[in-house]
């Protein structure tokens, strides 16, 4: 009997997003619903009562929320192609570093929409300087090596695709914060993402997103 594998997620979503990147890299075929997040769907209340958020990966009715947790499930699920490592320390440095990731993205973010809808000069560049301080420590761990993990796509990588997003919003802006000259690995890093077969497949396509930012830039502005 066939798996069934369903993913409830958002197509602008990197959280969501990173689940396609890991199901791609393992092969697994998988049924895709795109969510509403204003009017949510009865089966993700369903399956995801606690939270109520996307992603939610469903598979052979049973659900599995939060990102990281849905990541490590596919990665124990589906043995092949493996995005964690084998060594049990270096599977633990990787936990620490994605979550490490997921926490700075939710402090950087913060700072970026500072500096997306500040009309002074001083809270925009206060905005910018916030979001880059939370990046250098991940551009420090980055340094001299081709990704976090090693040379190929891996947990920690597809957790910090979230960068990405990072690099849309502020060509949405006008501002440079995450800069090639500042950020020299970061960048790097964000190439090896725009080069990689599995991530070009699974990232939204460059324009809708910057569509998609600078309409959330009108309604944020809209607001003040």
């Amino acid at each position: 009997m066939a798996e069934e594998v369903k993913l409830f997620g958002k197509w602008i979503s990197p959280f969501s997003r990173r689940i396609e990147v890991a199901l791609k890299l393992k092969g697994v075929e998988y049924e895709y619903i795109e969510e509403d997040l204003f009017n949510k769907s009865p089966a993700l209340l369903n399956y995801n009562p606690v939270h109520k958020k996307i992603p939610v990966l469903v598979h052979n009715g049973k659900p599995i929320a939060e990102s990281l947790v849905i990541m490590e499930y596919i990665d124990e699920t589906w043995k092949h192609n493996p995005i964690l490592p084998i060594d049990p320390f270096e599977k633990a440095m990787a936990r620490f570093w994605a979550k490490f990731i997921d926490d700075k993205f939710w402090a950087i973010w913060p700072a970026v929409k500072k500096a997306m809808t500040s009309s002074g000069e001083k809270e925009r560049e206060e905005g910018i300087e916030e979001a880059q301080l939370h990046l250098n420590t991940l551009e420090t761990q980055l340094k001299e090596k081709k990704f976090f993990g090693g040379e190929r796509l891996g947990f920690v990588e597809i957790s910090a695709s979230l960068i990405i997003w990072i690099v849309v919003s502020q060509e949405v802006m006008g501002v440079e914060i995450l800069t090639q000259e500042k950020f020299p690995a970061l960048h790097k890093l964000t190439q090896k993402f725009v080069d990689d077969d599995v991530f070009k497949q699974c990232v939204p396509p460059w324009e809708p997103m910057v569509a998609y930012f600078k309409a959330q830039l009108g309604v944020l502005a809209a607001s003040k």
